[in-house]
């Protein structure tokens, strides 16, 4: 396989994967602790009668926009930091790929320091370990940084390997749940009062959100369009929703808020390790593969496997000296602000121009496309004061972020002659 990843080119139509094997890795993103961890905390925060629609409600969205995210790349091969160069220009995209390489970097750094805590507890819980975290957050951070060096095809062959085992953890934990109470008896369990239906769609969204934005990254090396589509749809609505109500269920089945402990008492501390190993390793694998992507298309000149491994070492560097911990807030405000970037490429491909992303026209793009940054700012905007509690349209910061800046940039882009000629 080509040593570079096509970081900065589009991928060959014989360098195609089977869109299932991308979809296993995909799945890993809704199979993994933050998801049930989502579950469970909704469980307990969401009234009677909100915790299903809203889940249900909120994955159909994350659906949609995996879904025309997924095709983008699936049609125009180029990696969503490709994408963006192409909608915001060559300089217009430059700052902008490298924060958001900051923002995942900063988030695989975060991932590691809950993996070395996970683990802790575990070993403690089973076998009395007291042993310190370090040497299992610098393991852990070798060992993701490793499997990303040698490329997406690695990250597929762990994910078919991985996904199994988490999906009979998942179903074992579904089958004690329910041997507490029928499912509707679980759900009667609900508090009275809490959440609103719009807090509960937001935080499924909110949660995942970025994961379908850069879609594109691993779907741009599968072929077949339906192969994109199903691939969003596996990964948002059966399993995203599936894995978020089992962690919702087996929360209220048990009364524990707390994953590890609820895990530990069902009997699955193996299953707690496979969740914490497994899950951990693929996703923040995905991770550094994106952000090393990020830095590919920011600084063409660095080869794929150097901007992998600086941004793998910074990443477990800042896990293990702790830093993260007051940075936490930055980055999550530093993750929202660029889900109004989906919308604009969108907007791009299917309305306005979308010979620039299936013609050769991807290597000569313009320096800055202000009409871009302008959307992109408004959507920022909106994602940042409806996060913060300060402004609500829909109740979901994301949604209303993302329709905003369409809205912006499809005014500031009608050109109706252009559009009529060049529509797909």
């Amino acid at each position: 396989m080509n040593t570079d990843e096509f970081s900065t080119s589009k991928v060959p139509s014989d360098r195609s994967i089977p869109w299932w094997k991308i979809a296993v890795s995909n799945v890993l993103f809704s199979v993994s602790l933050p998801s049930l961890i989502t579950g469970l905390d909704l469980a307990h925060a969401a009234p009677k009668g909100t915790f299903l629609p809203g889940v249900m409600v909120g994955s159909l969205i994350l659906t949609f926009i995996g879904i025309l995210t997924s095709v983008v790349g699936s049609r125009a091969r180029l990696s969503s930091y490709m994408l963006a160069r192409i909608a915001f220009g060559t300089q217009g995209s430059t700052v902008l790929n490298l924060t958001f390489a900051l923002s995942l970097i900063g988030w695989f750094g975060v991932n590691i320091n809950l993996f070395g805590d996970a683990v802790v507890k575990l070993l403690s819980a089973l076998w009395g370990y007291r042993g310190p975290e370090w040497p299992i957050e610098l393991a852990a951070g070798l060992l993701m940084t490793g499997t990303t060096l040698v490329g997406l095809r690695a990250i597929n062959m762990l994910s078919v390997i991985v996904v199994p085992i988490l999906l009979v953890v998942c179903a074992l934990m579904l089958s004690n749940s329910i041997g507490h109470d029928s499912i509707g008896g679980l759900l009667r369990m609900a508090p009275a009062s809490g959440m609103s239906f719009g807090d509960t769609v937001s935080a499924v969204v909110g949660g995942v959100i970025v994961g379908a934005v850069i879609m594109p990254d691993t779907c741009r090396f599968i072929g077949p369009m339906h192969g994109a589509v199903w691939t969003a749809v596996l990964t948002y609505f059966f399993s995203g929703a599936g894995v978020i109500i089992i962690g919702g269920l087996a929360g209220l089945a048990t009364g524990r808020i707390e994953i590890l402990d609820l895990m530990l008492f069902m009997g699955l501390g193996w299953g707690a390790f496979a969740i914490v190993l497994g899950g951990s390793w693929v996703l923040n694998a995905l991770n550094l593969y994106s952000a090393g992507l990020s830095v590919g298309a920011a600084a063409p000149a660095v080869r794929r496997e150097m901007a992998t491994l600086g941004c793998g070492l910074v990443g477990t560097l800042a896990a293990f000296l702790k830093i993260l911990d007051h940075f936490l807030t930055f980055l999550f405000y530093l993750s929202i602000v660029f889900v109004p970037v989906a919308s604009i490429i969108i907007i791009d491909f299917f309305f306005i121009r979308p010979a620039d992303y299936l013609g050769s026209a991807s290597t000569s793009v313009r320096k800055v496309e202000p009409a871009a940054l302008m959307a992109w700012a408004a959507g920022a905007c909106i994602a940042v004061l409806g996060s913060a509690g300060f402004l609500r349209i829909s109740g979901i910061a994301a949604v209303d972020a993302m329709v905003v800046t369409g809205i912006v940039y499809g005014m500031l882009r009608w050109r109706p002659r252009a559009l009529a000629s060049q529509r797909l």
